[in-house]
Formats: structure tokens, C-alpha cells, sequence
């Protein structure tokens, strides 16, 4: 088959289980896409063919061990009656911000070159241990600091117009989806590095709650970032969901566990009537973010859930404390002194800010922003979900945001193409970006929803009930038709690491 990779997370599944294609199969035919096309693309730091052949050929064995035992649903989400894990032999990606045991892991930086992650990070483990193979490692922003992905190894572009960004920072992962060199993939999400690249990139992304995902072995002290589900439609994002969710000890937030299949069932069933707050448009927005939101709002109304105008929204309420958090973030990642000078622009600004805060403005700061996060709670409280433009503009050319002269005008460009993303991040709340709209030139616009703390299968079932009114899925031919001529005219490849 030609067009395996056309098939969504789900699909793949129920094919490996229905035994109409192999595990082997699958993944040779996306590691041939993934070298076909992420020249144009930069999608991956680190392609790892033989990992992924060798998790390929352990999950043909434990099919063949299954033999035709009995089976529940369409073969995804669950496991079923022959022990088999969910997500058995399907081809996934991971940002390059997440250690893969036995591969590169350099965050996205040239500080980092020469490191090599001892061991799975948990939500890596998880991955595996639902039977993903692993393609490998996907181009990330530096440290994950900016809303954009140009780093030294390689440019992550939108697959539907390689002259634009994928956003950032989970741009290389966002962009693998999209254009089918992995089913799903894992990011990550301080600010909207999940839902940024999303949008760019026409899938969907989402923002679990905070404490919902183990951040181990690492740490996030603010408790701004959690890892999220890229894919191409919301039930694959929910399954990946039901995989990477729990929490080991010592992590800084927690939440109970959710029964085996649970986020998949919110993506299968309907919402419900629901009351839903749209954020009136502001100057900055694009007329195409403007127009996205009010056809997402006027098709909820048809749906027949109550539609109102939610209280404006004001970045200025969390921005200049939220820059000290994001410098100070920036700062403590671990650098060797003479590495210093490898870093990008942006990041070294960004760590020089931090170095230069006090603990008793850091504590003033996270204070702060509690308070404001309590505010904008409350503020939106009455409301199931808020709708909004996940970003302010479409797509942006490649380098538009970044200014490796004056690194302070990037982080200014970055807040405000994106100002209302890192808000989900202050507050704990989970955040959902759609591929619901698409300028007449082919690019896409995210629309965002953002729900109450905990709310993950609200904003699935309702994501899901959108996408079958407003289905994205027949973008791709005009994708093929973009990559199809880029391919054609570019075969330059980004430096990259191979295995």
C-alpha cells in the first residue's frame, strides 16, 4: 500500500491487529517517507531505523504469539483479549526536548551536541510499553524557549507551505504528523509549544491539565510545562492521552488515574449541551484568525450549544511576570561555561534576564501569577470552554520572528503572535488547538479551546464532535500537491543525526 501513512493513529492500530499490514511494513514505509520528504521539512534531529525495525519486528512476535485470539472494538485504545498493548507497532515521533534512551537528546541545542540520553523519560517508557515504535527524535526550539523552530541542525517547516514556519517549540514533532512521517507524536507545552506548532501545521494539539503527565525524570518548577499528544485527528489525540497519562512519586503535581480507555470514550461520545465563551477579537488578530473564530462560533451554535461573547482578554495581566519565569527557566538549564557561546541569540538573552532576577523577585513573580491565574479562573468560570485563535496570525514565513541581532524583539514578536496560549500553562487548565480553518491560500488556522482544570474529555468529546461537522481530513491532497513540488525543487537535507 502506497498511502499507509494517510491512515490516522487508530486506523494503523486496527490494520496491525486486523493483520492486513504488518508492523514491519508500517515502519519501512514511513522511515521511506521520512527520507523522501524531511529534507524539505526538518521534521527529525535523529532518525533511528534500526531501533524503530528492531520494535518493529519484537511487535510481529508478540502478534504471532497472540494468534487469532479474540479481539475487543476496532483493535485500538484498550488492548484487547489477547493481551495485546494499544498502540501496538504504530510509528511515532518524540521532540527532541524528551530523553530517548540510547539517542542524541540535545534540546535543541549545539551546547548539547555530543549528549546521549541514559534512559527513557516515563512518558517515553509509556510510549513504548503501549507498543509505539519510536522513529526517533523531532526538531526542537532551543531549550524549548520560542514559538518558532529554527535551530542550528535544522528548520522545521509547515508541511503546507515549507516556506513558513511550524511553530514552535514542538515544531519538528507537529510538522511529522502532519505530513505522515509518524502517526502521532509527543511534545511539549510551556507556553503554547504544543498548540503553536498545531495550528501551523493543520493537527491537532493538546495541553492536558496540569499534574495529568509525568514531567520525569525532569522537572518543571513553575509547573508551566507537561508533555501533550500531537495527531492528526482528536480520537488519535485522545489515545495517545489515555497511553502517556499518570504520574510517578515526586512529581509536583498529580492527578488520579483515569480508567483504561477513558479519554478515548470522551472522543467517541457526544458532549452534550455546553455553554461557550468566544474572546472578543482584538486589533492584533489576523483577518483569517478573526474569521476562524466566528465560523468555529456560529457552527457550536448550530451544534446547539449557547454560544456568548466572553469578558476581553488583557496579555498585559501575566506577561511581565510571566518573562521572569520563562527567563529564569531558561537560565537554570545546565550549560558548561565554555558551551555558552554555542547557544542561540534568544536563549542566551533570555538566560542572561534570568541570571540577573533575585530570588525575592522570583518569588515576587510566582506570586503574582498565582493571583492572576486565580483572576482569569474566575473571570471565565461560568463558561465550559472559552474559544479563541490559537495564534493571532497564520503560519509565518521562516525567520519572521527571530532577530539574531536584537533577541529582545524576538521574544516580543513571539508574545504577541501567541498571547493567549501561555495562559492554559499559568493556570493548570487544559487547552485543545483544531485545524478548523484554512485561508484561500491553503494555510491553516488553529482555533483553540480552553476548559476548566481536569476538563480533558470535555474538550475531546467536543473537539470530536466538531471534526465530524467540519472534517479537515481532505487538506492532505493539497499538502501532497505542496510537498510534491518542494520535493521537486529542494533536496537539500538538514544536517541531521542518523542510527
Amino acid at each position: 500500500m502506497s498511502d499507509l501513512h494517510a491512515l490516522t493513529l487508530a486506523e494503523q492500530a486496527a490494520a496491525i491487529r486486523g493483520r492486513t499490514v504488518s508492523p514491519t511494513e508500517l515502519v519501512d514505509h514511513h522511515l521511506r517517507r521520512i527520507e523522501e520528504l524531511d529534507g524539505v521539512l526538518g521534521a527529525y534531529r535523529t532518525v533511528d531505523a534500526p531501533g524503530a525495525r528492531r520494535a518493529a519486528r519484537a511487535a510481529e512476535a508478540r502478534l504471532a504469539a497472540a494468534g487469532d485470539g479474540p479481539e475487543t472494538g476496532d483493535g485500538a485504545g484498550t488492548g484487547d483479549g489477547a493481551g495485546l498493548p494499544p498502540l501496538l507497532g504504530v510509528p511515532l515521533s518524540v521532540k527532541d526536548t524528551w530523553p530517548v534512551g540510547g539517542l542524541p537528546f540535545t534540546a535543541g541545542s549545539a551546547a548539547f551536541d555530543d549528549r546521549t540520553a541514559p534512559q527513557d523519560a516515563a512518558v517515553v517508557g509509556a510510549l513504548r510499553a503501549a507498543g509505539g515504535v519510536l522513529l526517533g527524535t523531532t526538531t526542537a526550539a532551543e531549550f524549548g524557549c520560542s514559538a518558532y523552530t529554527e535551530t542550528v541542525h535544522a528548520t522545521a517547516r509547515s508541511p503546507y507551505d515549507p516556506g513558513r514556519g511550524a511553530g514552535g517549540s514542538s515544531g519538528g514533532a507537529a510538522a511529522s504528523v502532519s505530513a505522515g512521517l509518524a502517526a502521532g507524536a509527543l511534545g511539549s507545552d510551556g507556553g503554547g509549544s504544543v498548540r503553536i506548532p498545531a495550528a501551523a501545521c493543520g493537527v491537532v494539539g493538546l495541553k492536558p491539565s496540569r499534574g495529568r503527565v509525568t514531567t520525569a525524570p525532569g522537572t518543571d518548577a513553575f509547573g508551566l510545562a507537561t508533555a501533550g499528544p500531537l495527531a492528526r485527528t482528536v480520537l488519535d489525540a485522545a489515545l495517545l492521552l489515555d497511553v502517556m497519562a499518570g504520574s510517578v512519586p515526586g512529581d509536583g503535581s498529580t492527578l488520579p488515574a483515569s480508567p483504561a480507555g477513558h479519554f478515548r470514550a470522551c472522543a467517541e461520545r457526544e458532549p452534550g449541551p455546553l455553554r461557550i465563551g468566544v474572546l472578543p477579537r482584538t486589533d492584533g488578530w489576523h483577518p483569517e484568525a478573526a474569521l476562524a473564530s466566528r465560523r468555529t462560533a456560529d457552527l457550536l451554535a448550530d451544534l446547539g450549544h449557547r454560544v456568548e461573547e466572553a469578558p476581553p482578554f488583557d496579555p498585559a495581566e501575566y506577561q511581565p511576570d510571566f518573562t521572569v519565569l520563562w527567563s529564569v527557566l531558561a537560565a537554570t538549564v545546565p550549560v558548561p561555561p565554555e558551551r555558552e557561546d554555542r547557544l542561540l541569540p534568544l536563549t542566551r538573552w533570555l538566560r542572561a534576564r534570568g541570571n540577573e532576577h533575585s530570588a525575592i523577585r522570583l518569588a515576587s513573580a510566582m506570586a503574582s501569577l498565582t493571583a492572576t491565574a486565580r483572576t482569569i479562573c474566575h473571570r471565565y468560570d461560568r463558561f465550559d470552554a472559552v474559544l479563541s485563535p490559537t495564534t493571532d496570525q497564520p503560519p509565518l514565513p521562516v525567520g519572521s520572528l527571530a532577530d539574531p541581532d536584537a533577541p529582545e524583539r524576538s521574544y516580543a514578536r513571539m508574545l504577541a503572535v501567541t498571547p493567549r496560549t501561555p495562559v492554559a500553562n499559568l493556570t493548570g487548565r487544559p487547552s485543545i488547538s483544531l485545524p478548523l480553518h484554512w485561508t484561500p491560500d491553503g494555510l491553516p488556522i488553529g482555533v483553540m479551546l480552553t476548559a476548566r482544570i481536569h476538563q480533558e474529555g470535555l474538550l475531546l468529546s467536543l473537539g470530536a464532535q466538531l471534526e465530524r461537522a467540519r472534517p479537515w481530513h481532505h487538506h492532505a491532497a493539497r499538502q501532497a500537491a505542496v510537498l510534491e513540488r518542494a520535493t521537486g525543487q529542494n533536496t537539500a537535507r538538514p544536517e541531521r543525526g542518523t542510527r
